[in-house]
């Protein structure tokens, strides 16, 4: 008896999920928690400040500690369009883990980090010992010299249903709403964030094709850089080809710029090819520069002109 309870509770969840789907974000939340019993305060209001204001979240989360994980993952901070505006200090109210994380001192078969060495900590950019991945992202020295990496860059909401970011953020007309480049859809394979356009843009293989070169990185810059030149990257991009880049929020322009001046070619290899964990590269937007060529190479006949919408720099004033 206790079973057919079970199923049927299931039955009668699966259908309202269903239909919040079709919703906007004002009815999707409320109905789902109904169905299991939770109340996520605040949840109600379609006011985006107030979801997110730190003493708001705060005040929920001392709300869901007395009641019950599910309050928690239903909490629209979760979802479109709250998590556009959520701050850093609002997700680590409750997520605050994330900053004293470490990795294991071994591996699950012994083998201690201090004996391994991994290809990306071989950049002179890597400092220090292996760290939680979040740190290195976001404290890690390097990161805060070159990088504006948000909480909310990577983690665009959590849709409990699919366990992926936003999928059943609707707009008035019951489309699906995605910010991505193109019009992408706004997840990718049940991840909890969509790498595409998130890890790929400083994870990606080197475009050697695109640029006309033969092999890898570290077999031609032998051949381009020098004592008094230690970044071969600037024979070509220091004053010819694509010297109009990283206009985007995301990162620090100038500070990278000083850095690829100051240091060798791994403070731009580094995200072009240095730490690739996929086998193919972003196709980053083209931004028009001074003598830009004319005539467009057919890997770049789709690629847009200029950052996405959500990391366009505030236009100079």
């Amino acid at each position: 008896m206790r079973g057919n309870s079970a199923v049927a509770g299931g039955v009668v969840l699966a259908v309202i999920t269903m239909v919040a789907g079709a919703l906007p974000f004002a009815n999707q939340v409320e109905p789902i928690m109904s169905a299991i019993g939770v109340r996520s305060a605040g949840a109600e209001t379609q006011d985006v400040k107030a979801i997110v204001s730190v003493e708001a979240v705060k005040a929920r989360a001392a709300a869901y500690a007395k009641d019950n994980y599910d309050a928690a993952r239903w909490d629209p901070i979760h979802f479109k369009p709250a998590i556009d505006a959520a701050s850093d200090q609002a997700c680590l109210v409750c997520h605050n883990e994330i900053n004293s994380a470490k990795p294991r001192d071994a591996s699950l078969a012994g083998v201690k980090t201090t004996s391994t060495l991994a290809w990306y900590q071989t950049l002179d950019t890597y400092a220090g010992a292996q760290s939680d991945f979040h740190w290195r992202h976001r404290e890690s020295p390097f990161a805060k010299q070159v990088m504006n990496l948000s909480c909310n860059f990577c983690h665009q909401g959590n849709d409990p249903r699919e366990e992926s970011p936003h999928v059943t953020a609707t707009d008035a007309k019951g489309a699906v709403v995605t910010s991505w480049n193109n019009g992408n859809p706004p997840f990718t394979l049940r991840k909890m964030v969509n790498p595409s356009e998130t890890c790929l843009r400083c994870h990606g293989q080197f475009p050697a094709e695109n640029m006309g070169l033969a092999g890898k990185w570290h077999e031609l810059r032998a051949d381009l850089e020098t004592a008094d030149a230690p970044n071969g990257c600037l024979s070509c991009h220091a004053e010819t080809f694509r010297t109009a880049r990283h206009q985007v929020t995301y990162l620090k322009t100038k500070e990278i710029e000083d850095a690829a001046k100051a240091g060798s070619s791994d403070t731009c290899y580094g995200c072009h090819g240095g730490r690739a964990w996929y086998r193919n590269s972003y196709p980053y937007p083209r931004t028009p520069w001074p003598d830009m060529p004319t005539d467009m190479p057919d890997w770049a006949k789709d690629r847009p002109t200029s950052a996405d919408a959500r990391f366009k720099l505030p236009a100079a004033k």
